[in-house]
């Protein structure tokens, strides 16, 4: 299945059911996830995709979003430090990439052709990073 086939659609949508509102009181985290599913998956910028991926959200649609970006710049700062998205992604254990073959095998690809440069400046963020 392409799960980029569904940019105009929300998580809500393709990965149901759709979440009720947020309680009240909540956390601007929660807030910030709920008002997530309920956007296009086109219209999601990098942050929000780091977002989903580290709150284990939609994850069938959202790490090729991500990986998509990350194929095109490793280190990509999507709102933290340059490589923040690749940490999110490559922290994602084998069972969340089991509905989509070969996309870890390509992003593991780019990181191996990262610089030890690159590799070092991950590891300052993530120095248990046992993938690079």
């Amino acid at each position: 299945m392409n799960h980029l086939l569904h940019l105009d659609r929300t998580l809500d949508e393709v990965d149901g059911p759709p979440w009720p509102p947020p309680p009240s009181p909540t956390t601007g985290l929660v807030a910030k996830v709920h008002a997530l599913r309920r956007r296009r998956l086109g219209d999601l910028a990098p942050a929000d995709l780091r977002t989903l991926i580290t709150q284990q959200v939609g994850l069938p649609y959202v790490l090729p979003l991500a990986v998509r970006l990350l194929l095109e710049e490793p280190m990509l700062d999507s709102y933290f430090h340059p490589g923040d998205l690749l940490l999110a992604v490559m922290g994602r254990p084998a069972p969340d990439w089991v509905l989509l073959p070969g996309l870890r095998e390509e992003l593991m690809a780019v990181v191996a052709g990262l610089s030890e440069e690159e590799l070092a400046e991950l590891r300052t963020y993530e120095p248990a990073a046992r993938w690079g």
